[in-house]
């Protein structure tokens, strides 16, 4: 069994306070990167396994242009995308399957209600029902099948790890992270995530924040294209007011989330956060990663001070302000 991080090996990243009272804490592991690559500051075990989740969206994203297929703009940051499921969302990815004579059947995500509060509810009022298109990988997954179109591979089987797709993905995580897959399970959404240490998923994820598009080596390019297209596009990464949307409009930063408490960010310069909260509670992973960030250098705390403000890190006790998530990094 893959070694992942123990409980004595982790370190504290946030607490809960309420009415003054420490009642929750969050620990975790953590690694922050200097713009040439270096370690910065290690919390924790940051060399023990994890599974990335949606963190690894973006070397998958990276992975099916590399495999032949042609987005731009907001299709390229859907690639990419743990979205929000609003109708702009599905317009966009509707779009992409239909430029390659696919549709929402043809999605191997399963079906869901979407993310996004007010869309969900007037969902429900029409008498709607959860469904593949509005599931918050149906981006990533749309791309997965422009990929298998653009090469002729089978559509059907796009999610086994034995497919085409899938071993050139394999393949470029492990040219990204530098190091062989540990280990392969099944995401919530049905693709293959890869067992990683914090370390190679931050270095990982760095080398696509800092690549150019004038890079003379191909993939640098693309990936200077994706984190391009997030940052300018950055309500498609997630939707209107949530956390990864927020921080990149209001930092510049490119910023990912995963389902379990992971979470890695590239400021402007290239300093990069990479982190676990070890219960697998997200609710603190943005402020982690902002205020680790800030510590670094990396970021200003008086512009940092606002985005976290605007987090949804509040506790209620009757319905008033009694206290805060925040970090202890």
């Amino acid at each position: 069994m893959p070694q992942t991080i123990a409980v004595p090996a982790a370190v504290e990243l946030a607490v809960v306070e309420r009415s003054g009272f420490v009642e929750s804490r969050h620990a975790g592991a953590a690694v922050v990167l200097a713009p040439d690559g270096t370690a910065l500051r290690t919390l924790g075990d940051a060399d023990a396994l994890i599974l990335p989740r949606s963190t690894l969206k973006p070397l998958q994203a990276l992975a099916t242009l590399t495999a032949g297929a042609s987005l731009e703009g907001e299709r390229l940051g859907l690639a990419t995308a743990s979205h929000a499921g609003t109708d702009r969302h599905v317009d966009v990815v509707r779009g992409m399957l239909h430029d390659v004579g696919l549709g929402e059947d043809d999605l191997g995500c399963p079906p869901a209600w979407p993310g996004d509060t007010k869309t969900r509810d007037e969902l429900v009022r029409d008498l709607g029902s959860p469904s593949r298109i509005r599931m918050n990988c149906s981006g990533k997954h749309a791309a997965m099948l422009t990929a298998c179109v653009a090469n002729g591979w089978d559509t059907a089987g796009y999610l086994s790890p034995d497919h085409p797709l899938q071993v050139h993905t394999r393949e470029v995580v492990e040219r990204l992270t530098g190091a062989r897959v540990a280990a392969t399970a099944i995401d919530g959404c049905g693709a293959p995530v890869y067992a990683m240490s914090l370390l190679a998923l931050g270095r990982a994820v760095q080398r696509i924040g800092t690549s150019s598009e004038r890079s003379p080596f191909a993939l640098h390019r693309l990936a200077g294209a994706l984190v391009r297209a997030v940052r300018e596009h950055p309500w498609t990464i997630d939707g209107p007011g949530r956390p990864d949307t927020v921080a990149i409009e209001r930092l510049g930063v490119f910023a990912k989330t995963g389902a379990e408490g992971v979470l890695v960010m590239v400021a402007p310069d290239g300093t990069t956060a990479a982190l676990k909260v070890l219960d697998g509670s997200g609710r603190a992973a943005t402020a982690i990663a902002l205020t680790l960030l800030v510590r670094a250098g990396a970021l200003e705390a008086a512009r940092v001070a606002p985005v976290i403000a605007q987090l949804p890190l509040t506790v209620l006790g009757g319905g008033q302000d009694v206290g805060i998530i925040r970090p202890t990094v």
